[in-house]
């Protein structure tokens, strides 16, 4: 008996292990599934990012640096943000505020990650210019900049190359100037922290006209009325060349500049200049500053202006500035004025401006360009707007 009762038990067991590892074997089957249905990776993954004061003047922001980044996804439940190469920050809900805090306009990259109740996850990423203004300076807040401290072809967000003449059917400059302005790299890029605008000799056609001269002269898109301007540059060292630094009123509604008609008509020199630095072709140890405008009364063309002996303004940079308001008009050379005048109800220089910077070639104050030029360059290593 007893061995009969321990043979039928080994069979009872045998019997019953292979429904053993069938019943372990549909268990591990069932939670295999569960998992797939409940592990959703997240879709439609966005990231929104708005800065503090955007807008068609401050593309980068109103210089605070304050962001809001919103990321939005289906089948998240939460989110990881990161900045560059900075520590991760999480919410819950997608959106973050975020301060920048390195002076100057630089370009960020954004990173935002989704992730599902069981961590499956999906990223997406943006790269943003951002622009912190420095502390205030000469009792002012900066407004606008641009430091050069990128690499390539200029920031097509703060300038606008011209490049149509204004005069002659749309062939010549003003002033007798002999180059055409184009909007290559060959004649103004930013390299090693510095915008190079480059004046050359070649032979160049445009529009079917052909010179032998090019250069650069770009307006800034940003326009400002009163307020300080302080450009630090080097200047070109070659006879035959008028390097300058000027302002415009944007009522000019001049061909090809970049505002066109959109503050007014009134043309030159009713829209009033202001020349912040110019330099004779001949005569490189001397800076103008002067101002041109058209009586508000009946438009009749004045003229003023002063200058300056200086030594070193192609071997050094140096600081050129323009003080504006509602008052006066200053002229400056390493924050040391060397030219003002009051600013008159006669005058119109009430009005919003934009600035260019450019060479010419040859012309009023160019003059004779030697035969032996092949090109020269000015550096500006930043411009600066404060009011």
């Amino acid at each position: 008996m007893l061995e009969f009762s321990l043979l039928n038990k080994m069979k009872e067991t045998l019997v019953r292990l292979p429904l053993f590892f069938l019943l372990i074997g549909c268990e591990n089957d069932k939670i295999s599934t569960t998992d797939s249905e409940e592990s959703t990776v997240p879709t439609d993954l966005t990231l929104d990012i708005s800065l503090q004061g955007w807008g068609q003047s401050n593309p980068h922001g109103n210089g605070s640096g304050v962001a809001q980044f919103k990321a939005t996804a289906t089948n998240a439940s939460r989110f990881d943000f990161r900045v560059d190469n900075g520590t991760v920050l999480k919410s819950s809900s997608g959106e973050l505020g975020y301060t920048f805090s390195k002076e100057g306009t630089h370009p960020y990259k954004v990173k935002a990650i989704a992730y599902s109740d069981t961590d499956l996850s999906d990223s997406i990423s943006k790269v943003i210019n951002v622009r912190v203004a420095p502390p205030t300076k000469y009792g002012m807040t900066q407004v606008w900049e641009d430091e050069f401290d990128y690499n390539s072809e200029i920031d097509v967000n703060k300038w606008h190359y011209q490049v149509i003449p204004i005069l002659d059917n749309n062939t010549n400059w003003a002033n007798g100037e002999v180059q055409h302005y184009t909007d290559r790299k060959a004649n103004s890029y930013v390299s090693e922290g510095t915008l190079k605008i480059v004046a050359k000799k070649e032979n160049y056609t445009f529009r079917g006209v052909t010179k032998n001269y090019t250069s650069a002269r770009l307006n800034s898109k940003f326009v400002f009325k009163y307020g300080r301007v302080d450009i630090r540059a080097k200047l070109p060292a070659e006879a035959g060349t008028w390097p300058a630094f000027w302002t415009l009123g944007t009522n000019i509604n001049e061909v090809g500049n970049y505002h066109g008609s959109t503050y007014g008509g009134v043309g030159w020199p009713r829209c009033g200049e202001i020349d912040i630095m110019e330099q004779r072709g001949d005569d490189k140890n001397t800076l103008i500053g002067h101002l041109h405008w058209g009586n508000t009364d009946d438009g009749v063309y004045d003229n003023d202006g002063g200058t300056k002996t200086i030594q070193n303004a192609s071997t050094s940079f140096n600081l050129y500035s323009l003080i504006w308001n509602k008052d006066e008009i200053k002229i400056l050379f390493n924050d040391e004025v060397f030219y003002q005048h009051p600013n008159t109800t006669k005058m119109p220089y009430d009005n919003q401006h934009y600035v260019l910077f450019n060479i010419a070639m040859g012309g009023t104050l160019g003059g004779a360009i030697p035969h032996n030029f092949t090109q020269s360059v000015m550096e500006v290593d930043y411009i600066r707007i404060y009011q």
